[in-house]
């Protein structure tokens, strides 16, 4: 089985997942990463999982101030996204990929509406409702979650023609003696008119041909089904499965699936951070299946697979990590458990998984593929059935220690089952650790037994 995964399955989905485009988009979602967490630290501090600090803070007025710091960072992802993608694209080419960017940038904006229409209810029986247009302006709800599906396409798109055009010198060429900043803008000029000239007729198809924008289109055709998608079942598994199933050959499936799902996920965690907020103002219980100005509230959001299915590390190794401190009777285990317990909780378990080894290591490969996705569908379940709230919507850094992440992203019922699950995977990981134990610990009694023969054989 061993074989055939890794002469068989392997290699295509390895070739497949480092395409240029899986590459671009994985590692243009890097870039939005650090202003989506400064964001959610906003988020977190105006909307404190415990509703009378929450209360007072939005009644003193600071609850908006900072409300519009994560506006500005987490609130306009999908614009710092399809720059990643666009620049990542166009860079693992070989090429200098800012003006790349900057063009997706561009691109992103272009096939947005530029009017907001609006409807004032009047709730006086004798007067008639008005509507309002106001033109000229860029709609900030297409610049976060509900634009990334777009940032994909753009993103993909402009690199990949970006680079055409670069590959076959259809630039500008300047003189040696012309500064390269100055150059590098002339090289950008033809191929970024092009394409804003192309995005310009598709903009004008979908708006004279279809009625709508082509962002509008790609949320109602394409990314609400990949949301819905995604918020099953069939999300759970990929995020659950996949990571931990790459790994166990010793390649980073979490830095992987986590760069493709990310787009997704975080959609769903601004969906919920938009109906959290407006709940928490209106002093309104935040609940599954709300709806408020087109944003739904999601089960699997990035807080599901950060605090949930790779918490103390991909795999939930943390029940590995209680065994080897407290159960473990080897000297490799034991050791190793001394070395791990400090790692493991900033979430980071690479000590464990090369050096005891977990890497296809066929006794352990069970736990560790099988907790997460016990951990998923059980998580699952519990929000579903209202046991407990779904996430806020806040991107907690993935190095917070768990329970404290877990409180952070969905408060304490959040924090309280974060602590269930760590209890399930020491359940989960203790019989097979202790096999494995059993072994380390025959193999150690053997290796003594042969210094000793040595030593005797010299006396």
């Amino acid at each position: 089985m061993n074989d055939f995964i890794q002469n068989k399955v392997m290699p295509p989905m390895m070739k497949f997942l480092n395409t240029r485009a899986i590459s671009a988009i994985k590692n243009g979602m890097i870039y939005p990463i650090p202003f989506i967490i400064i964001g959610s630290v906003f988020l977190i501090l105006a909307n404190l999982p415990i509703p009378a600090l929450a209360t007072a803070i939005n009644n003193s007025g600071w609850g908006p101030l900072m409300g519009q710091i994560n506006n500005a960072s987490f609130g306009i992802m999908a614009l710092l996204a399809v720059f990643g993608i666009s620049y990542s694209y166009v860079r693992d080419a070989g090429f200098e990929g800012v003006s790349a960017g900057l063009t997706g940038i561009i691109c992103h904006i272009l096939l947005q509406p530029d009017t907001i229409k609006s409807v004032v209810s009047i709730t006086d029986p004798t007067k008639t409702s008005t509507a309002y247009q106001v033109t000229g302006v860029i709609n900030r709800t297409w610049l976060g979650g509900q634009g990334m599906v777009l940032s994909i396409i753009v993103g993909l798109l402009v690199g990949f023609l970006y680079t055409g055009f670069l590959r076959r010198n259809i630039t500008i060429k300047m003189p040696e003696q012309v500064p390269s900043n100055v150059s590098a803008s002339f090289t950008a000029l033809i191929p970024a008119a092009v394409i804003i000239t192309l995005a310009g007729l598709v903009n004008a198809f979908f708006v004279k041909g279809l009625q709508t924008t082509f962002v509008e289109w790609v949320y109602k055709v394409i990314q609400t089904p990949l949301q819905h998608v995604t918020d099953g079942p069939v999300g759970v598994f990929v995020i659950a499965f996949l990571p931990v199933f790459i790994w166990w050959f010793g390649v980073h499936g979490a830095a992987i699936i986590g760069g493709i799902m990310g787009p997704l996920l975080q959609a769903n965690a601004a969906d919920n951070q938009y109906v959290y907020h407006y709940d928490t103002v209106h002093h309104m219980a935040f609940r599954l299946g709300q709806t408020v100005d087109g944003h739904t509230t999601h089960i699997v959001t990035q807080a599901f697979m950060d605090q949930y299915l790779t918490v103390t590390g991909s795999g939930l190794t943390i029940g590995l990590v209680i065994f080897l401190l407290v159960g473990a009777k080897s000297v490799q285990m034991q050791t190793l458990g001394k070395m791990e317990v400090g790692p493991m909780i900033f979430n980071i378990n690479e000590p464990v998984l090369f050096g005891l080894p977990v890497v296809l290591n066929p006794i352990l490969a069970v736990p560790f593929i099988f907790m997460p996705l016990i951990s998923g569908v059980l998580t699952y379940l519990v929000i579903m059935l209202h046991i407990i709230p779904p996430f806020t919507g806040a991107i907690v850094p993935w190095t917070t220690p768990g329970i404290i992440s877990g409180f952070l992203a969905g408060g304490w019922q959040a924090a309280l089952w974060q602590a269930v699950i760590f209890v399930i995977a020491i359940v989960v990981y203790w019989p097979f650790s202790k096999a494995y134990d059993n072994i380390l610990l025959k193999e150690e009694a053997e290796q003594e037994a042969e210094i000793q023969a040595e030593k005797a054989e010299k006396a």
